[in-house]
């Protein structure tokens, strides 16, 4: 990985403006790098957004997902995030509240190794009524801190990214109040 930015403007998405806080990291990608994003989406009452993979997906089939997929050549990963967003759900992304990790993974794809971005998002749209994409997804649900367990189905120990990414979204959350 090349370097960090953090940006302090919003950020331009398809004519409007996407708002990043100040303090949100953004990595800057390498030469040759292969990149996806996630994003974690907090309804109101604090539960995460989850999809549920379809059993003929490539990588990582009937298992629970978060919103992302991957950077195009010549994306930049917050244009990135809000495309996926919208595409895989229907809503759109209005602020990026703050960079939950960075991981480096490898699928049994044979493509190689990837960096993967996720953040904690804010978005507008009915979210009781996603449009998700049906030939990809099977299922969707919200998750809180009750539900994380049923996020490792058919996940082998150690391959819980996206179980400890919910967690640290709801344990974390901005609304949350601090003693």
């Amino acid at each position: 990985m090349s370097g960090w930015t953090a940006y302090s403007e919003d950020m331009p998405k398809d004519g409007g403006r996407l708002a990043a806080e100040a303090s949100v990291e953004i990595p800057t990608p390498a030469e040759g790098e292969v990149w996806t994003v996630g994003a974690v989406i907090l309804n109101r009452d604090g539960k995460a957004f989850a999809q549920k993979r379809g059993p003929h997906r490539r990588l990582f089939p009937n298992c629970w997902d978060i919103v992302g997929g991957h950077v195009e050549p010549g994306e930049a990963l917050l244009g990135a995030l809000a495309r996926e967003v919208e595409e895989e759900t229907g809503w759109r992304l209005r602020r990026v509240l703050r960079l939950l990790g960075i991981t480096t993974w490898t699928g049994d794809d044979g493509a190689g190794m990837r960096h993967e971005a996720d953040y904690l998002v804010e978005v507008d749209g009915d979210l009781g009524h996603p449009a998700l994409e049906w030939s990809k997804h099977t299922a969707y649900d919200w998750f809180g801190p009750g539900d994380l367990a049923r996020l490792k189905e058919n996940r082998a120990p150690g391959e819980y990214l996206i179980h400890d990414l919910i967690a640290k979204a709801l344990q974390d959350r901005p609304d949350r109040a601090r003693p």
